[in-house]
């Protein structure tokens, strides 16, 4: 298993203009997460490093499908009422196993990927 590297972090600015090949996207209200896939096995991880896979169950199910060696860097987002809401994830980090389930299918997260 190879090591995710460390993300690249949003940083604000007050000239939205970018120089050639740059590339910049809204910071979406949510957790920084890095996901890779490799043989069979999903790692999570937050921009820290700390194991986010226990409490995001839904997440790494979902990405199972992608083909080994892929990689993500992205935003896990929970939505309510059309919108992002922050205060669903931070009620889902302590959770494992069934209580992570229960959250899942109540408040489910999506990693957002990064599009650099």
């Amino acid at each position: 298993m190879w090591t995710l590297p460390d993300p690249m972090l949003a940083a604000p600015v007050s000239d939205p203009g970018l120089p050639p090949g740059w590339a910049a996207e809204l910071k979406w209200d949510g957790w920084r997460a890095m996901l890779s896939v490799d043989a069979g096995r999903v790692v999570l991880r937050s921009r820290n490093g700390a194991d986010l896979a226990p409490s995001f169950p839904e997440v790494c199910a979902a990405t199972l499908q992608l083909p080994d060696a892929t990689a993500l860097d992205g935003e896990l987002v929970a939505w309510e009422s059309g919108r992002t809401a922050f205060e669903r994830l931070q009620g889902r980090l302590q959770r494992r196993g069934a209580g992570a389930g229960r959250l899942a299918e109540q408040w489910p997260a999506h990693l957002r990927p990064s599009r650099a």
